[in-house]
Parts: C-alpha cells; structure tokens; sequence
C-alpha cells in the first residue's frame, strides 16, 4: 500500500506541477503590472490548496493548533523548527497567509521547485558569498517591513526526527532588523512522512503556533541572547507537550 501510495504522489507532484506552473508565471507577470497584492494572495491559495491535496492524498491526519496567534495584516516572521522537507507542505496548508522563506542556494537548480519558490516569495541564498546573503536577508527584511511574512528555520538543517537543535547564531536577524513579532512554530511529524522510510506513510503531523513575541522594543542584548533562548524553549516545550487549546483537523 506504501508504495502505491508513493507512486501516486510522485506522479500527482509531478503532473501538478507541470500544469500550475504556467499559471504561477502569468500570476507573477501581472503582479509586475500593479497586481501584486492579488496576485500572491492567489499564488498562494493555489499553494495552499495544493498542499491540502498532497496531505489528504497521503492519508495523514493534520492537526492544526493555535492558528489564532497568527496576526492576519501586519508584517510577522514565522520561526519553526525543521524536521524534514515535508515542513514547507504543511506550511503552505496551515499559516493561512501568503510567506516568503529562504532556501539554499542548491534548490536554485531542481526543475520546476526552483520556479514555484521564486513565485511564493522565497529567496535563494549563497551562504559562500557574504555580499549576496546579506542582500538576500535584506530582501526578506523589506518583505517583512511592508505588512509581509516570512518563516525562518533557525537551525539551519533538518532535524531528521533528533529533536530540536540548537539554533544558529543570528538566525533571528531576519526578524530582528525588522522589529517584526515573531510567532514560534512546532511541527511534528514531517520527517516521518517520507523520508524516514523512503516511501509516503499516513502518519500523524501536527503544527503548533504559539502567541507572538513583540520584538519592536527589546533591547540589543535581548535580541542577541535571551530571544533565542525565548523561542527555542516555547517551541520545545510545544513539540513535547499534549494538544490544548482550539484544535483544527484538515478534512
């Protein structure tokens, strides 16, 4: 059963994609003339909705908690952990808002991927070039500064079911420099889904939003070392603790 379901998923990723692409340009090409907010706001509910497929395609059971902590107008920077690749598709199903992200520069070269990051607002980063990451972040930054969203995943790899790790330094820069609330994220469940075995599995998945953390007025040194701190002990103790609070199931 596994591996008929893999088949059908690669095959339903694949042909999706062949077919939403052409879509995604036009979106991109009027927002270049004037339509932009529309145009993401579209993009993004068709990556939504596709992303819902894929999830009730595989069979998991989606449980989604504190969506309410996600600030509907003003620029935020979503900070979750990273367990697997699947995080980007529960992501684009749950945050319920259109988000930017940045990916590493290698993504920049798979077919069809590379095109729908670049349409949904991600940026590619070339962590090897100071000057061009900085320009990179700073993009994001503006995004955020304007009313936008992005997520960061401050570990900088995928945890691959080890639990969190430590975040890197500085990797809440983004959110930082913007002065923007943050709102910790806690998925659970990604790496199982796939990678874990090799083959898609209907496993449990869960993404916890917890309340958002004002960063507007800290102070240099809170943003340097307590926040960290902050946010990476809120989003271990959600991925340990049991559901509470407002649950919704994707149907």
């Amino acid at each position: 059963m596994a591996m008929i379901r893999t088949c059908l998923l690669f095959f339903y990723v694949g042909l999706s994609m062949i077919f939403l692409v052409p879509f995604g340009v036009v979106c991109f090409i009027l927002s270049l003339l004037g339509l932009r907010k529309p145009m993401s706001l579209a993009m993004y509910r068709i990556a939504q909705g596709w992303a819902k497929s894929i999830i009730v395609l595989i069979g998991c059971k989606f449980t989604i908690v504190g969506q309410e902590n996600i600030p509907k107008k003003t620029g935020i920077c979503f900070v979750s952990n990273h367990v697997g690749y699947f995080d980007i598709v529960l992501s684009l199903a749950s945050f319920g808002r259109p988000f930017g992200f940045i990916a590493k520069r290698e993504l920049m070269f798979i077919p069809f991927l590379n095109i729908w990051v670049w349409l949904l607002g991600g940026y590619f980063i070339d962590r090897k070039n100071l000057r061009k990451a900085l320009r990179t972040i700073n993009a994001g930054i503006e995004r955020i500064k304007n009313g936008g969203a992005m997520v960061i995943f401050p570990e900088g790899t995928r945890s691959k079911g080890r639990g969190l790790l430590p975040f890197r330094s500085g990797s809440l820069k983004l959110a930082t420099q913007a002065r923007a609330p943050i709102v910790p994220v806690a998925i659970t469940g990604s790496y199982d889904v796939f990678e874990k075995t090799g083959r898609a599995q209907a496993v449990p998945v869960r993404v916890v939003f917890s309340k958002p953390i004002e960063t507007a007025d800290l102070t240099p040194e809170q943003r340097k070392i307590h926040l960290s701190d902050q946010v990476h002990e809120i989003i271990e103790k959600a991925l340990a603790a049991p559901m509470e609070g407002p649950v919704k199931e994707l149907s």
